[in-house]
């Protein structure tokens, strides 16, 4: 394969599991679809943590399920992107932060990787934040104790990840088993009218035209399209044992793809049943002023008349905030390896990234009180559909060339539509910025 970088040799990316799950040779579908199940879901983690349950919340409650069809077109896109994604990391051996800092000047590749580390802040804040909510509700405890709670999972984190890449993906899956139980319990309950959910994965023009819905829903792209997952699939997508030639690469990316198409699919359930419920529960019953998780679980009970609603709701935000916490750990350690060929030790790495999360929550909570945790919790998204350009643009450039991608280069016709879902991304941005800072 033809090759385009100014490095022709580089360490691999979390070289401590690379090719550590070995793959087997031959066999039917299943059995190859079952070795590479794992990391699409470890990627699906950061598509349903407790910042989209802020702006899905919001989106339900306040205009019922005509964002759904945001969540769907968001969900195609990242299904596109993390394609991309995995592509470049199997096709090359690098992840798109290598790939980065092999490719840019020194200067840009640093700028991109402070924002990205800014963009993992966000998104370990919602973790944080979603996290000692979750205790809150369920064990009445402080939420500024909580917030200091989650430093402990740094952890329970590094302990899972000594014990092998597999262990830490099946305890990941059995979370998002948890999460999918519950929701499933909340549509059951819910019982929403299945012709207006059909109806709301229709786009309406309404969402560009009221600038209300407009940032919501821009919040719901930047939480359903996660920025750092671009640079964790393409590395984790190496922990697999294939052989370093075309035909294996191939197999690869083949079931690279079935795992995160599936994986994404579950997390388009989970986001679009969040906003089902906040919409079946509230907006339809004159609730629409509920915008805030703690609200939610307040008024789940009464409204649907059942004791377990919140309860399982808390359950799966808990599950929803402990699972993201792991993909944001490696998130960070492959922008910081990749970009600036920086090695920390994993639990420095931890609490670094935790302290720049735990600080800003904790003042906040503390200074302006807990009725400020969910405008956090949405600006928090924001932060990350702004920095998504940031990981697109590369993303799709080093994938449409051939002199990188040698016969894995895009197909045309793949080539113009993530072209057309960047200037989307970016346009979108762009505008959100514009109401910001001109309005």
């Amino acid at each position: 394969m033809s090759q385009h970088w100014r490095k022709s040799h580089q360490e691999n990316s979390l070289s401590e599991v690379f090719a550590s799950i070995p793959i087997p040779k031959g066999g039917g579908f299943w059995r190859n679809l079952r070795a590479f199940i794992g990391p699409g879901f470890m990627v699906a983690v950061g598509y349903m943590d407790p910042g989209n349950w802020a702006t899905d919340l919001a989106g339900g409650a306040q205009f019922g399920y005509t964002l759904l069809s945001v969540i769907l077109i968001s969900s195609l896109f990242a299904i596109l992107l993390q394609h991309l994604a995995l592509k470049l990391g199997v096709a090359t051996g690098r992840d798109l932060a290598q790939a980065c800092g092999d490719s840019f000047s020194k200067p840009v590749a640093y700028f991109l990787w402070i924002i990205c580390e800014l963009a993992i802040a966000a998104c370990d804040l919602a973790e944080v934040i979603g996290s000692a909510l979750a205790l809150h509700l369920l064990f009445n405890i402080p939420i500024l104790a909580g917030i200091l709670i989650t430093i402990l999972d740094v952890f329970l984190i590094l302990y899972f990840q000594n014990r092998g890449f597999r262990v830490l993906e099946s305890i990941v899956m059995a979370l998002l088993a948890v999460i999918t139980l519950c929701f499933g319990y909340e549509m059951w309950v819910a019982e929403p009218v299945v012709s207006q959910v059909l109806q709301g994965l229709v786009p309406s023009t309404s969402i560009i035209m009221d600038e209300h819905q407009l940032y919501v829903a821009i919040g719901i792209l930047g939480a359903t399209v996660m920025p750092h997952n671009l640079y964790l699939h393409s590395s984790i997508v190496q922990t697999r044992a294939f052989e370093q030639n075309d035909i294996d690469r191939t197999k690869a990316i083949k079931y690279a793809t079935w795992d995160s198409t599936i994986s994404l699919s579950f997390a388009f359930f989970i986001n679009a049943s969040i906003l089902i419920l906040a919409a079946a529960a509230f907006h339809w019953n004159g609730r629409k002023d509920v915008a805030d998780i703690q609200d939610a679980f307040l008024l789940l009970d009464p409204v649907m008349g059942t004791k377990w609603a919140s309860v399982l709701f808390a359950v799966a935000l808990l599950a929803s905030g402990q699972n993201a916490t792991v993909t944001g750990t490696l998130a960070g350690q492959i922008v910081m390896e990749g970009f600036i060929d920086l090695k920390l030790k994993p639990y420095l790495r931890r609490l670094i990234t935790r302290l720049i999360a735990i600080v800003p929550a904790f003042f906040v909570t503390w200074i302006w009180g807990e009725s400020h945790i969910n405008e956090l919790l949405i600006l928090s998204q924001v932060i990350l559909s702004m920095q998504l350009s940031f990981a697109v643009i590369p993303l799709v450039w080093f994938t449409s060339d051939a002199k990188r991608m040698g016969k894995f280069v895009n197909p045309t016709w793949m080539t113009w539509l993530a072209w057309i879902v960047s200037a989307i991304i970016l346009s979108l941005n762009c505008y959100l910025l514009g109401q910001i800072f001109f309005a």
